[in-house]
């Protein structure tokens, strides 16, 4: 990994970390994210304006149009299910537990579903990101944890919709060399209209959330788009299987943010948790 690269990787995981937390206090609902697709689309038009005059001409082609459609389903499912985790318990168990399932489950997958070579290093890998996830349960199970364990089921399977679109993005842009900035761009056009048969009767809930979150829906817009382009800018010079554990450095961000600005207990427990869950993701990217 080059420099260049390491830079793009450790800004996208700051700014992720950043609008989780965003996320995670405006505690919003589909009409949020609506709102938030609306504004990362009008902020970005300029760019994807300078990127198609400077660079190179707009992809209208039919793997952009499928993989933007394919895209924004993944990516509307991955916010709405992600902001009920935030509803249900605390950012820093939400948080790892989501960034760290999604290559949990990709390994998993690829066991006994592709029939890959299992390696020591994934059983490790495997290991220490269940011991993590254990470590920020307490190790318990009981009626009395129910936040934490709904906490993790909810990241859990926000995970499955991270590893999905991640690996549809990287197929868009790898196999199918489509620009990160275009396919980013027609995805949250697309996610807007595919929203707007769930809106009809919620006006006063958009309208509620443009007064009390508009500045919380400006950041989550730019941070959260600007993020992932960094992610799949760095796709385009290192394979997935580096960029992928590079990137869940966030996982430590986001859980010390969650300790830290929001109060949330156990902050040295869950942050522990996260150094295995991070180090399971490594082990995993090694195999």
């Amino acid at each position: 990994m080059t420099l260049y690269v390491l830079f793009l990787v450790i800004c996208a995981a700051l700014l992720h970390a950043i609008w989780n937390l965003i996320s995670k206090k405006a505690n919003g609902k589909m009409p949020f994210i609506w709102l938030m697709y609306i504004g990362s689309t009008l902020i970005y038009l300029p760019l994807l304006v300078y990127h198609v005059a400077g660079s190179e001409k707009f992809q209208f082609t039919g793997p952009m149009l499928w993989f933007s459609i394919s895209s924004a389903i993944l990516h509307i499912a991955y916010f709405l299910i992600l902001q009920e985790g935030y509803r249900r318990s605390d950012l820093s168990v939400v948080y790892p537990t989501a960034r760290g399932s999604a290559p949990l489950l990709s390994s998993i997958a690829a066991i006994f579903v592709l029939r890959e070579t299992f390696k020591y290093s994934v059983a490790l890998g495997l290991v220490l990101i269940l011991a993590g996830v254990l470590i920020i349960t307490g190790l318990k199970f009981t009626s009395g944890d129910k936040k934490i364990t709904t906490g993790v089921f909810w990241g859990t399977l926000t995970g499955l919709f991270i590893a999905l679109y991640t690996l549809n993005d990287a197929i868009a842009i790898k196999n199918y060399h489509l620009s990160p900035i275009q396919l980013t761009f027609s995805s949250n056009a697309i996610s807007i209209l595919l929203l707007i048969p769930f809106l009809f009767s919620k006006g006063k809930e958009i309208k509620r959330e443009m007064s009390e979150h508009k500045w919380s829906i400006l950041a989550i817009a730019l941070l959260s788009p600007a993020a992932y382009i960094l992610v799949l800018q760095a796709l385009e010079h290192a394979p997935l299987s580096v960029i992928a554990p590079a990137r869940e450095t966030s996982i430590l961000i986001g859980v010390f943010m969650g300790s830290k600005a929001l109060n949330e207990k156990d902050g040295k427990k869950r942050i522990i948790a996260s150094i295995l869950i991070l180090g399971g993701i490594v082990f995993l990217s090694l195999a």
